[in-house]
């Protein structure tokens, strides 16, 4: 018997940072990566693809900015619109996954680990796609 196991890249992008994380639906547990220190533009869409060559997803999974009431708003609007530029230049499917609270779930990661301001800084976008992409497996 053999079992479809997909890698996936979650991709949770920030105005200054967008961090990167890797995970399987067979483990469903998710590695943080990187964080790309790249603003919003095609500097950033050129980044990604980078990622995607170098780690080879199966699919990306991005994170959808709602509202807390469950809404879209304008930030919403411009994820749809980036992970559809992102699927059509990756050539792979995107799926948009609610991003309600992953940064606080990085920061309570963080919160007794003895590192930094700045260490937690940099580590907090990484493991907020890693709790992006953990919620899109659980589902």
């Amino acid at each position: 018997m053999t079992v479809d196991v997909r890698r996936f890249l979650a991709v949770d992008v920030g105005g200054k940072r967008t961090g990167l994380a890797l995970g399987d639906s067979l483990t469903r547990v998710a590695m943080p990566v990187e964080v790309l220190h790249v603003p919003r533009g095609p500097a950033l869409l050129d980044a990604i693809l980078k990622a995607v060559r170098a780690h080879a997803p199966d699919a990306i999974v991005m994170g959808l900015p709602l509202n807390m009431d469950g809404s879209e708003g304008p930030a919403a609007e411009q994820a749809r619109a980036f992970a559809a530029e992102v699927q059509e230049r990756a050539g792979l499917v995107v799926h948009l996954q609610d991003e309600r609270l992953t940064s606080f779930e990085a920061d309570q990661r963080m919160a007794r680990s003895g590192r930094t301001r700045g260490e937690k800084k940099e580590l907090r976008d990484a493991l907020a796609a890693a709790a992006l992409l953990e919620d899109f497996l659980r589902r």
